[in-house]
């Protein structure tokens, strides 16, 4: 072989490494086929005040945002996406979440109040989606405060969520959101296509936001499990 060949093969090497390295750093995304409009700016004075909006996420870096503004917003606990769980069927994650805030019978300590007045029943909260599931929540939070209860119910099990019992609100936020995704081929299919993007919320959240109020997280270790990774 000669001087010339082996210089030759030697920069196409170091062409070649120096491409690998590249495209390493760059990730997958930088030339990526996912739909734009999950990176589409919002107007600044059309972003509502509690939104983190779709270009908050740097596409080049592998973010995105779950954001209700496009098909991803349906990974969000407002998302109307039936699932059920341990033998319940709920309208959405949140009406979920809310629901347990309601009391479960007429013999629940939380029912026993006379002048107190339950706007909906458990069940009905369970039928809810998007805001309406939200804010049938924030009918019940008033009352849990004039009650001074700071527990939510699951089957029976007392639960503080914003307290000790943060672990297993996480527990069965999760298994929620699993049975969502399990149980909604689409649904499935759109999360895993997804990879290798990173997820950000749509909601603002302070840095000592609780596990089960992450879902951006969520929905993160679910495809990973999905994956195998």
């Amino acid at each position: 072989m000669t001087t010339q060949n082996i210089v030759g093969r030697t920069v196409v090497s170091v062409l070649f490494s120096v491409l690998l390295s590249s495209c390493a750093i760059a990730g997958t995304v930088s030339h990526d086929s996912y739909p734009d409009i999950w990176w589409t700016a919002i107007p600044d004075d059309q972003v509502a005040g509690w939104e983190v909006p779709p270009q908050a996420a740097d596409r080049s870096q592998g973010q995105v945002v779950l954001s209700k503004r496009n098909d991803l917003g349906q990974f969000s606990n407002l998302g109307a996406t039936s699932f059920v769980l341990d033998q319940v069927r709920y309208a959405s994650v949140e009406g979920l979440w809310q629901g347990m805030k309601y009391p479960e019978s007429t013999t629940d300590e939380r029912a026993l109040d006379q002048s107190l007045v339950w706007a909906h029943t458990r069940e009905q909260v369970y039928a809810m989606s998007g805001f309406e599931a939200k804010k049938a929540g924030d009918l019940a939070n008033a009352n849990m405060k004039k009650l001074g209860i700071k527990w939510v119910t699951y089957k029976g099990e007392k639960i503080v969520y914003n307290g000790n019992g943060q672990s297993r609100h996480y527990e069965l936020i999760l298994d929620a959101c699993r049975a969502k995704v399990q149980q909604n081929a689409e649904l499935k299919r759109l999360l895993i296509i997804t990879a290798p993007l990173i997820f950000l919320a749509d909601h603002k959240q302070a840095p000592d936001t609780l596990p089960s109020y992450r879902y951006n997280e969520i929905y993160f270790k679910i495809r990973g499990e999905i994956l195998g990774r």
